[in-house]
């Protein structure tokens, strides 16, 4: 999705096409997926990487992999740090505690012996034994002065760091040195539950030691490191980044000689990959197509076998299969098919492209995220928790989880929790503090709060009809008879074509009640209205027609029926404004949105769909609250106590008058909650945190600012000859164990010339 993401802003960074026809995209579901006895909200989706041992795989080579872009920085604690940032510094820094394949943290012993509590009175103190082979590209051991230095840099003290995050640094009261360098004691002015979450990345103090290195130094260029890679060379006009292995890594040598990371925008991909200038790319659901279609056309081994899959297919069928991949409908693929003489080339061109694509697999998982609907209650109906809650229990999620997932052979069980991810520990369903999807539930917390069916429609109130809505504007009381003869006064004006001040005023009303979607007499009529304004149809004018068959100028018409069934208020409809991103890799979205809307049609929602360009998607709508709703996801963490209180916690006002919302886009939160993860951040006790944790989330649930849709999907075409990589699911790759199976040649060589 592609799915639009969500990035860090200032708080702690965190860690598609349309969908396809079933039957198309052939993919086998993933091994090792629950069975229906097993319960699959408390089990992860296993991560799909071609696992191999290190025997298996083959010394050398290089492998090309694909990227968005060439990150602006390598810094991964400036704001305009990226995945692509994580990605590659991965290679080349220590990471005290990745994540496993179950979202939890677990130390590297790459880096450290050890690393624990020792002390939680009078304060909490942790002390780290650094691997005594651990060192730096230069020679250098790392030690307590590189953690020193990334303390200060990230305390938030020093306001000449730009640094986006230092969450947890600012609780450290002092960093010592313990028996030597390899031991680092820090001591916590605050206890902190996540403190495994500090100092990954750890850069060297030459970055963190000073406000000009750490600004700028470490943007384009890192000249020392301690991964099984070091960096060679970062060239942005081509978009590569080169590593190199490093020659002083102690730990198990890298299989690969180089790894070249390429600038590849999403749309370009399938080509890429029939050019064979990637070998490892994420894909949307379409190229993964593309790649299925190429297994069966070549039967799943570089070519035509005689028997079996693939077995027998003639340039007719392949053109016929060109144009269904393509785009073409049946009967395009079958014109196709009888002109098949005059496309050989065309047949040449796409069997040159199965027999290239052939060489890829789709890995399959889902990522470490999920998508959600958001409602912004800044202002406006949404800010009614009674509306939020209405429009989440509308809402089929399992219906939106199936059109994305099941297509792909993906689990489609909607996410329970704002803070975990089916699989990882701290992972409960607490969905059920909102409710399950129930539509007259949903009708009668709408009907609560004042929004009801044909509301929309112009109150009687405001129906201004001869000298009688005159005299109750002017807090008199028509006398008897006077009606009736002020509407034939009317009525008599209105056949001589004359208007008088008061019909003038009701035109313009009428005018307005158009423009709010309400009805008068003759809107949406052929002839309602001469172009005079008479008011008189067409009807009226015809010989024979009955004489005073038409209601006064403003009276309100019945509406059609559907607008009846409209929700609305005191004359105003119930009318939310939706923005969409409109980017060919937000298909997905897209497809997610015109369901959420059908489905709040049918209870009497309007919406109005806004499609933006997906480089202003984030910026200037979501994170400026332009939208009523919107689709956007956020990553899962092994640190939810300290990544999620951001994200939920309660706007407060600037002295401006504007709000200070930190990641929180949807402006729904509570005292309640912020206090939750207060607690659940301190509390040492990992079993008690999580328990705050869900009681955060039960409560996030109930106030309706977000609502989790589905897992995001993570497809990514590997060369079939590589091992160890694909979609890693929670798990951080272990770089110095991904290779080829057989020794080649993968690529363009990383010399000079990248």
């Amino acid at each position: 999705m592609s799915h639009v993401g969500v990035p860090r802003g200032t708080a702690r960074k965190r860690r598609s096409v349309a969908l396809l026809a079933t039957g198309v995209l052939t993919i086998p579901v993933l091994a090792g997926c629950t069975s229906d006895s097993e319960d699959p909200t408390s089990v992860a989706v296993p991560q799909d990487i071609a696992p191999a041992s290190r025997d298996r795989v083959a010394d050398g080579s290089t492998l090309n992999w694909a990227i968005d872009a060439v990150p602006s920085t390598l810094n991964a604690f400036q704001a305009d740090a990226d995945g692509a940032t994580t990605r590659i510094t991965g290679a080349l820094l220590p990471s005290l505690f990745p994540m496993d394949a179950k979202g939890e943290p677990r130390l590297n012993p790459d880096y450290l012996e050890s690393a624990k509590v020792i002390e939680q009175e009078p304060k909490q103190v942790v002390l780290y034994k650094l691997n005594q082979q651990a060192v730096w590209s230069d020679g250098r051991e790392i030690g307590a002065p590189d953690f020193v230095a990334q303390w200060r840099a990230l305390s938030g003290k020093d306001s000449a760091f730009w640094t986006a995050r230092n969450a947890g640094y600012e609780r450290i009261e002092k960093i010592e040195r313990g028996k030597d360098d390899l031991q680092v004691r820090v001591t916590f002015s605050k206890p902190y539950a996540d403190w495994r979450s500090l100092f990954s990345p750890l850069y060297p103090k030459e970055v963190t030691g000073s406000p000009g290195t750490f600004n700028d130094g470490a943007r384009t260029t890192l000249r020392n490191t301690a991964g099984p890679f070091r960096l060679r060379s970062v060239n942005k006009p081509k978009g590569t980044v080169v590593l190199d292995r490093n020659p002083r890594w102690w730990g198990d040598e890298a299989r690969l000689d180089s790894l070249v990371f390429r600038a590849v925008e999403p749309g370009k991909r399938t080509d890429a990959l029939t050019e064979g200038t990637v070998d490892v790319a994420d894909i949307d659901p379409a190229t993964a197509n593309s790649i299925a279609l190429a297994a069966r056309y070549r039967g799943g081994n570089g070519g035509p076998p005689a028997h079996g899959p693939g077995a027998g297919i003639t340039p007719a069928a392949a053109l016929r299969s060109w144009a269904l991949a393509h785009g073409s409908d049946e009967e395009a693929a079958e014109t196709a098919q009888a002109a098949r003489e005059e496309t050989r080339e065309a047949v040449a061109v796409y069997a040159a492209e199965q027999k290239s694509l052939s060489g890829f697999a789709v890995r399959k998982s889902l990522e470490p995220s999920y998508t959600q609907l958001a409602l912004n209650g800044e202002s406006g109906p949404l800010s009614d928790d009674r509306v939020r809650r209405a429009i989440a229990r509308t809402l089929d999620r399992q219906e939106l989880a199936d059109a994305v997932l099941k297509p792909l052979g993906l689990p489609a069980k909607p996410p329970g929790s704002h803070l975990a991810l089916a699989g990882q520990p701290g992972y409960k369903d607490g969905s059920g503090a909102l409710g399950e999807q129930d539509t007259k539930e949903a009708q009668a917390l709408l009907a609560d709060a004042g929004w009801t069916p044909g509301g929309a429609l112009r109150s009687t109130r405001d129906t201004k009809a001869g000298s009688e809505a005159e005299k109750k504007d002017e807090g008199e009381k028509p006398a008897a008879g006077e009606k009736a003869a002020d509407e034939d006064k009317e009525e008599k004006a209105e056949k001589a074509g004359k208007k008088d001040e008061k019909a003038e005023d009701t035109e313009k009303d009428d005018k307005a009640s158009r423009e709010e979607g309400e009805y008068t007499v003759g809107d949406d009529k052929p002839g309602s209205r001469s172009s005079g304004g008479s008011g008189v149809t067409a009807q009226d004018k015809q010989p024979g027609g009955v004489a005073g068959a038409y209601a006064p100028v403003g009276t309100a018409a019945p509406a059609p029926a559907a607008v009846k069934s409209r929700l609305g208020k005191d004359g105003k409809p119930l009318s939310l404004r939706f923005v969409l991103p409109s980017g060919p890799g937000s298909q997905s979205l897209r497809t997610v949105g015109e369901k959420i809307v059908a489905m709040l049609d049918s209870i009497g929602i309007s919406t109005q769909v806004t499609k933006v360009a997906d480089d202003s998607y984030f910026k200037d709508h979501i994170a400026s609250g332009d939208y009523d709703l919107a689709l956007y996801s956020w990553p899962a963490t092994a640190y939810p106590a300290t990544d999620g209180r951001p994200i939920f916690a309660k706007p407060e006002p600037a002295t401006d008058g504007s709000l200070l919302v930190a990641q929180n886009y949807t402006r729904v939160g509570s005292d309640h909650i912020d206090q939750l993860f207060d607690r659940a951040v301190a509390e040492l006790d990992a079993d008690a945190s999580r328990d705050l944790l869900k009681q955060a989330d039960a409560r996030i649930w109930a106030a309706a600012g977000s609502i989790p849709l589905y897992q995001r999907p993570q497809l990514v075409a590997v060369d079939k000859k590589l091992a160890n990589i694909g979609a890693f699911g929670f798990a951080a790759p272990r770089y110095q164990d991904i290779g080829f199976t057989a020794r080649q040649a993968a690529g363009p060589p990383a010399n000079g010339k990248n």
